[in-house]
């Protein structure tokens, strides 16, 4: 079966497509793929080998709406992550010390290996699989199972812990940060479900995007519908998110992305899933013994996060940090320092090719020097130097300042103003 009714403008701001979250998410579309995300290969849902199952004609609009509704509460299951970004390793090493030492001065977690803001960017190469369980929005627990360790997020209410198993560290977070008395935000910036990575794409402008429904499929054991959600503007890097909607209860099994040189770059999937509530032991956590614990509290650690209630008037963007245009091809603009002190350990300190890896030897108090890392990693051109991925091209302009987006080289030369 394949219902081809677009959804696009035509759907105004009375309908549910179109969310109060729009000006948050408008800059969630492309950094979604990149950050991630978070939200079939080649489009085809890999576990969608059963045929695909007869179901009711629903129209792009009802399935969107029934997405963006969905009252499922609980659920656990195991999810498989694919990424091709095409990003290179020197620049996902140096992101995570950046992220590690700048988020460090809203508590003392910053710079541990348990962090769940620079601990993620792994998710960002190659193929992961999570084990996760929901309670609500305050139950919530996520597993990134390897080879010979491991690392867990768990939120008990007013309690979340994050653990690296392969350091035995974590960092211990009581109470909640200004706004977030009745949570509902996932455990780190990153999709890691693909109902985060779907509810990200769905809630971004709908003026800039056509939305189908392309048929059926199985995914997970479930009879799902499948979503097609296109740019309607040129310059994106993105062609089409391709998103597997549970029939029964609008939960999204799967989110595909590809981008516009035809390769998949973002796969996230459920292999298992089941929506009976978790045992409330599931989401109980002790430290190992021995390990390393980080304390913080909610109201400090989300000082200077990207989620920060510090934020410009009109736009929904943190502090420091620009959102130029709209939809699939947002850029976000900001000034990139020189050099940050304190680098998290494991980041390229020192020069910009990283010569010397931190630790607790002589070269843990060096620098990162973002510039000059994006510089040798980069190309010249018209206004300063690119680095170019199949998703995201990041501009650092002569003077300084850092444009990034999964959007064209031209789309960002605009919008820094280059000629």
């Amino acid at each position: 079966m394949t219902n081809e009714k677009a959804a696009g403008d035509d759907l105004d701001a009375g309908t549910p497509y179109r969310s109060r979250r729009r000006v948050l998410m408008r800059a969630g579309v492309p950094v979604a793929v990149v950050a991630a995300i978070a939200a079939g290969v080649g489009l085809v849902p890999a576990l969608a080998a059963d045929s695909a199952p007869d179901l009711p004609t629903v129209s792009a609009e009802q399935l969107v709406a029934k997405v963006l509704g969905s009252e499922t509460q609980a659920l656990s299951g195991s999810v498989a992550i694919s990424t091709d970004l095409g990003v290179p390793g020197q620049l996902l090493s140096g992101a995570a010390g950046l992220g590690g030492a700048v988020g460090g001065h809203g508590g003392d977690g910053g710079g541990s290996t348990a962090d769940p803001q620079s601990k993620l960017l792994g998710l960002l190469g190659g193929d992961q699989t999570l084990r996760i369980a929901v309670d609500g929005p305050d139950r919530q627990r996520v597993d990134v199972l390897e080879k010979m360790a491991g690392y867990s997020m768990v939120r008990n209410g007013d309690q979340a812990w994050a653990w690296d198993s392969s350091s035995n560290s974590a960092v211990h977070m009581t109470g909640r940060a200004a706004g977030q008395e009745h949570a509902k935000t996932p455990l780190s910036e990153l999709p890691t479900t693909p109902q985060e990575a779907a509810k990200q794409f769905l809630a971004a402008s709908a003026g800039t995007t056509s939305v189908t429904v392309a048929g059926t499929a199985k995914v997970a054991g479930q009879n799902a519908y499948q979503l097609s959600v296109k740019p309607t503007q040129s310059g994106s890097t993105l062609a089409e998110v391709r998103i597997a909607v549970a029939a029964d209860n609008g939960v999204p099994l799967s989110v595909a992305v590809k981008s516009i040189d035809g390769s998949t770059v973002l796969n996230v999937r459920f292999t298992q899933v089941s929506f009976a509530r978790p045992d409330a032991k599931t989401f109980d956590f002790t430290a190992p013994k021995g390990a390393k614990v980080t304390e913080q509290k909610a109201q400090d650690a989300a000082k200077g996060a990207p989620g920060d209630a510090r934020e410009h008037v009109g736009t929904g963007a943190p502090e420091g940090l620009d959102v130029i245009g709209e939809g699939w091809t947002t850029v976000l603009a900001t000034r990139l320092p020189a050099a940050v002190d304190g680098a998290a350990d494991g980041a390229p300190k020192g020069d910009a090719k990283g010569g010397k890896h931190g630790g607790h030897g002589a070269g843990a108090g060096q620098s990162l020097n973002p510039q000059s890392m994006v510089k040798s990693l980069g190309k010249p051109v018209a206004g300063g130097t690119l680095v170019s991925t199949k998703v995201l091209n990041v501009l650092l302009t002569d003077d300084g300042r850092v444009l990034a987006g999964a959007v064209t080289l031209p789309v960002l030369q605009h919008a820094a103003g280059v000629n």
